[in-house]
């Protein structure tokens, strides 16, 4: 049986990003309905926030896919990743989004846009999805 990892690692998001200043984005709305097609009974869980002394704000994430869970955080932050003091509901609702794909990449989707590359490991197969949304 394929590790979740391994069904996940090599696909190519590429056609599912923006390029934001320096940064790469994968598409949440894309990276969910990807991960409901392969994984049905996949499921996220919002967990508490955390506000630091100078208003900043962390978001936490946790996806579970047949019984793994991994969890993430992110800062909110601005245009040019920095920390946002006192963020406003619009800027809490987008870093979690971003948390929701950073802990999809934890099981393999997209994880090649946090390390800097381009595409997945080239000697390996890489499955190319182009689905209609």
């Amino acid at each position: 049986m394929e590790s979740i990892w391994d069904s996940l690692k090599n696909v190519n998001v590429n056609d599912h990003t923006e390029k934001k200043g320096n940064f790469t984005y994968l598409s949440w709305t894309w990276a969910w309905a990807f991960i409901k097609d392969k994984y049905p009974a996949a499921q996220y869980q919002i967990l508490p926030d955390t506000t630091y002394p100078d208003g900043t704000m962390e978001v936490r994430m946790e996806v579970t896919i047949e019984g793994l869970s991994h969890t993430m955080w992110l800062y909110v932050m601005d245009f040019k990743n920095k920390a946002v003091p006192h963020p406003n509901a619009q800027q809490i609702n987008t870093t979690r989004m971003r948390c929701l794909v950073k802990c999809l990449a934890m099981f393999g989707l997209g994880h090649y846009i946090y390390a800097g590359e381009s595409i997945p490991n080239e000697e390996q197969d890489v499955k190319v999805v182009n689905k209609p949304w």
